[in-house]
């Protein structure tokens, strides 16, 4: 079978939990799966390495990515670039492994553009009140800011009908089985597996002639 990996992006609100899942989807299936490590025009913090966490450029440098068109998609955020390596994704999933993009709405379609074969989740909690609820307990925001995220909730809500799935993050350990139970289907979806067939109809015809 054709054992080349599939492109996943992840999105969802903030305080929908998105990025636990996807820890846990690594630390459960490492053989299977692999974080996208993305390129940026900031400084590296104390604690992160290259290649790591992410890939240090500098402006020039990241602007020469784009021109090049190296980057899968980027965006500009608080005076720094942010963009997804093609290389990088495209060197793991020649591995086989399946490559998860953790990005916001804009750049999950973007990414839809160049890799119309990409499989798309949207993560959210099961309620809007729980939603609010776990931005709260998370203790390190005002309530302006709350009331700030839980808006571009809203307006991001909008976009949920161009995702393929939407997960539903209230079980951690389910939710997580979930994820993984959809991908690994992904991978049975016939336009997937065009060398597969191609080799099954190559050794039917052969049996036929016998």
């Amino acid at each position: 079978m054709n054992k080349k990996g599939i492109l996943i992006v992840v999105s969802g609100f903030s305080g929908a939990g998105k990025g636990t899942l996807i820890k846990e989807l690594l630390r459960r299936y490492p053989k299977k799966y692999a974080l996208s490590v993305s390129a940026t025009t900031r400084k590296p913090r104390e604690g992160e390495q290259e290649g790591r966490e992410y890939f240090f450029k500098t402006q020039e440098e990241f602007e020469k990515m784009i021109a090049k068109e190296e980057l899968i998609e980027y965006a500009g955020y608080v005076n720094h670039y942010y963009g997804t390596p093609r290389a990088y994704v495209e060197q793991k999933l020649e591995e086989g492994k399946d490559v998860i993009l953790e990005i916001e709405i804009q750049g999950a379609m973007h990414v839809r553009e160049k890799f119309p074969d990409a499989v798309l989740l949207f993560v959210t909690p099961p309620t809007a009140s729980e939603l609010q609820r776990r931005l709260v307990d998370r203790g390190t925001e005002t309530p302006e800011v709350i009331a700030s995220r839980l808006q571009r909730a809203a307006e991001e809500a909008e976009g949920m009908a161009q995702y393929d799935y939407l997960v539903v993050n209230d079980q951690l350990e389910a939710c997580v089985e979930e994820m993984h139970h959809i991908l690994q289907g992904e991978h049975r979806k016939s336009f997937r597996n065009h060398r597969f067939m191609e080799k099954v109809k190559e050794e039917l015809q052969q049996l036929k002639g016998e």
